[in-house]
This record gives C-alpha cells, sequence and structure tokens, in this order.
C-alpha cells in the first residue's frame, strides 16, 4: 500500500480554491485548478509513495502488472489500469460533450490512425480504443446537464419562453416519437448556419430574461442556465442544444451515471468523477475546441433519460455505500465509520482481487492493509511497487492512497467519524 499524490489539471472553467481546500492546501491558487487525477492515465499519471522515494503508478504497474493489478484485471483489461478517478472541480460550464461506445471507439481510432491524424493534434476524436462511461459523485451541490429531457416536457419549457421563432421547431420535437423528433431537432440546430444563430440565440435569451421576471417557477433553473450559457457563448448552437437536456441539481452523495451516447455539460460544483481510462471526447458546442458534428451525431443517443439521481445502497453490515453502474472498467463505493465502529478495526474486504484507490473525504483514517507473502516474486530487485509497500497509511480528507491487488486484505480504524472513497475494477 502507497500513499499516492494525485495530478492536479489546470483548465480555465476550473477553481481557485476548490481543490485547494479539500486537498488542505493555501487557496485560492493562482490558476485554476480543474481537475485531480487519481491513476494511471499516460497522460499525467499519480506519484506513489515508496522507500525509494516518489515513483509514478504508471510506472510501477507496468514493472509487475500482476501483483499491482491482478490476474483477473489483467485477463479482462491487460496490463494497464481499466479506470481512472478525478476530483474535479467547475467553476464555469464544460463542453456540451458526449463519449463513444466500446465499438465506435475502435472503429473511430482506426480510422483516424489511417487517415494518418496525430495522435495529440487538436483536431483529433479518438486517442484511445476505449469507450468512457462515468459517473460523477457530487461533494456538494453539483449543477449539470445530462441526457436529452422527454420531448413534450422540452415542448412545454420552449412555449413558456414565448418565443414565436420557436413555433416551428416544436412541431418538428412533437410531430414524431422522442427520439426521432430530438435528432431532427438537435440535428437542425447543431448544423444551423451562424447568421441563424445569430438572430434565434438572442431570440431565446431574451425569451428567457422575460420568463425569469415575471416569476414564474416550473423553468426556473432551465431558464437561468440558458441564460447563462448565452452569455458566456454568444451565437453558439449549444445553447439551443441544451434547452433539449435535463437539468440536474445533484446533493452531495447523489450521483449521475453517463453512458455511451449520453450528451451531457457539468455546470458548476466539486465531484467525484470515476471514468473507463479513456481520453474520447465528442464536443458538441460551448467549447473553442473542436467540434466534429457528423461524428457527434453518430455518437448520440437520442433516446429520453428521466433525472433521477443515483443513491447508493448500504453493504458489508452499513460500513459501504455502493454506487450501482453496468461498468466493468469500474465500481465505487463509500466506506464510512462512525458509532460503535470508532476506536475499533473495521475490515472492508472488497468483492474481488483487484486495485483499489482509497479517498479520504472525511475525518481522518488509519488504513492497515495485509500484504501477501511473497509468492516467488522474479521481479528485479531495484523493483519497489508492492514489496516496499507500507502495511498502514493515515489518510486525512483529500489523501488517498494506492492499494495493489497483491495488498491484501484491508481494515480501517478511527478515532471520529470519516468516509473514503474506494474504486475498484468493477468485474
Amino acid at each position: 500500500m502507497n500513499l499516492l499524490r494525485g495530478a492536479i489539471r489546470k483548465y480555465a472553467w476550473g477553481s481557485r480554491t476548490a481543490i485547494a481546500e479539500f486537498t488542505g492546501r493555501p487557496s485560492p491558487t493562482a490558476n485554476p485548478e480543474a481537475e485531480l487525477w487519481l491513476g494511471a492515465h499516460p497522460g499525467d499519471p499519480a506519484h506513489c509513495a515508496t522507500a525509494a522515494g516518489e515513483r509514478s503508478l504508471l510506472e510501477m504497474i507496468t514493472a509487475d502488472p500482476e501483483g499491482q493489478l491482478g490476474s483477473r484485471a489483467r485477463a479482462r483489461f491487460g496490463d494497464a489500469l481499466p479506470f481512472l478517478a478525478k476530483v474535479l472541480a467547475a467553476d464555469e460550464p464544460l463542453s456540451l460533450q458526449a463519449h463513444p461506445s466500446a465499438q465506435q471507439a475502435v472503429q473511430g481510432f482506426e480510422l483516424e490512425n489511417h487517415l494518418g491524424i496525430p495522435v495529440n493534434a487538436p483536431t483529433r476524436n479518438y486517442r484511445d480504443r476505449s469507450h468512457k462511461p462515468e459517473i460523477i459523485i457530487a461533494l456538494g451541490t453539483f449543477e449539470a446537464l445530462a441526457g436529452f429531457r422527454p420531448a413534450a416536457r422540452t415542448a412545454e419549457f420552449m412555449r413558456a419562453l414565448e418565443v414565436p421563432a420557436l413555433d416551428p421547431f416544436i412541431t418538428l420535437l412533437t410531430d414524431q416519437s422522442d427520439a426521432d423528433g430530438l435528432r431532427a431537432l438537435f440535428t437542425t440546430w447543431i448544423t444551423f448556419p451562424q447568421p441563424d444563430l445569430d438572430v434565434l440565440v438572442p431570440s431565446v435569451l431574451d425569451g428567457a430574461i422575460n420568463y425569469l421576471r415575471s416569476g414564474a417557477t416550473d423553468f426556473h433553473a432551465e431558464a437561468k442556465t440558458i441564460l447563462e450559457l448565452g452569455e458566456r457563448y454568444p451565437g453558439d448552437a449549444g445553447v439551443l442544444a441544451a434547452m433539449l437536456l435535463n437539468r440536474i441539481t445533484l446533493a452531495e452523495g447523489e450521483a449521475i451515471y453517463l453512458p455511451a451516447g449520453n450528451l451531457h455539460a457539468y455546470l458548476h460544483g466539486i465531484g467525484f468523477e470515476v471514468m473507463a481510462n479513456s481520453d474520447n471526447v465528442l464536443r458538441g458546442g460551448l467549447t473553442p475546441k473542436h467540434v466534429d458534428v457528423p461524428e457527434l451525431l453518430r455518437v448520440l443517443d437520442f433516446t429520453p433519460t428521466d433525472d433521477a439521481p443515483i443513491l447508493p445502497r448500504l453493504e458489508h453490515g452499513g460500513v459501504e455505500l455502493v454506487y450501482d453502474t453496468p461498468a466493468t472498467e469500474f465500481a465505487v463505493s463509500v466506506l464510512q465509520l462512525d458509532g460503535d465502529r470508532l476506536g475499533v478495526e473495521v475490515d472492508v474486504p472488497a468483492d474481488h482481487e483487484g486495485p483499489q484507490i482509497l479517498l479520504c473525504i472525511d475525518g481522518t483514517v488509519r488504513v492497515h492493509a495485509e500484504a501477501h507473502e511473497d509468492k516467488g516474486d522474479t521481479s528485479s530487485e531495484d523493483d519497489t511497487s508492492s514489496k516496499d509497500d507500507d502495511k498502514a497509511v493515515t489518510l486525512a480528507r483529500g489523501a488517498s492512497a494506492w492499494v495493489a491487488a497483491d495488498g491484501g486484505p484491508v481494515r480501517l480504524s478511527a478515532d471520529e467519524p470519516a468516509r473514503l472513497f474506494r474504486v475498484t475494477v468493477g468485474i
């Protein structure tokens, strides 16, 4: 087991306070901090504390994939950690985006390779062959747009804005099945000539202003969001597209799962995000970055979804809150110590062999790992990937640890109420 130092990613939409305060560093920071990466992604791997000093988690896995990942994870996903965990802090909206299915990712990656587009090119859509299912769990109030809203409800919203220019689009939306209507309307707006957008978007913003001034409440959050996006991205087709999506407010501990084809945009807040270890993003607006409309339309799922958040279920005698998702690359839960669990050691066995990342979100926790005995390890003498691991580490809020597959069962102890996220492989 190793203390883990995450990699901080600085993007313009990030926060100067949220991640710094979460990790106990001085705040505000000089630059916005958007994400804290906890994983072995080649773009920015986390680093482990070892007896020989800090070492990249990616390097440790490469040196000892069996000990770090375990046989089951390697059989399913090869010699790479299949998930990436992040603390995400958004002070400004992220781009409107979706992720491909596994088959679409392979097809897109191979096609762009065939076309000779460099993997790091700004016009590249597919940087690897993997899909990217993901879950975001709120660490406070978290605002997002996610999934297409049922057409009838969207038509109500559009009528409430009282913008005559929207009338033909309402008809386009409602004169066919939900999925077909949503596809037709989204395609129309995302391919609109810029001069037409420069007329329609301001009309919609005026409608949102008038709606908010009227004191009506049915679509207050939706109208406010459209207005905020329109002020930030004037004339952007994504402002219109945002009218078609569920406007979701998550309370702390609530989550949303984003499968392939789900169009979404995070708006504001801090959350814990876990995803398959991929960087494949198809953008649809609200960004100066590359937008590939035909490819986005190929991957989008226009089936309406609801706005109900995911709530965790209790397991293991009330110690573990599990977030159920269909993802095989990852599984996420919260380990909680309180009441009669304080001052004693509590076993928190994982459901199967495999690596774990632990992130403390409240209190201070002592983590004990019973490393397995040497089983004839043939790694080189300078390999510190597993045999130099500590058997116990202390995690305060914002601190994290890596527990290798051969790190053994984990036990927790705390003298005050405490909570940790646990991420494992989902198989």
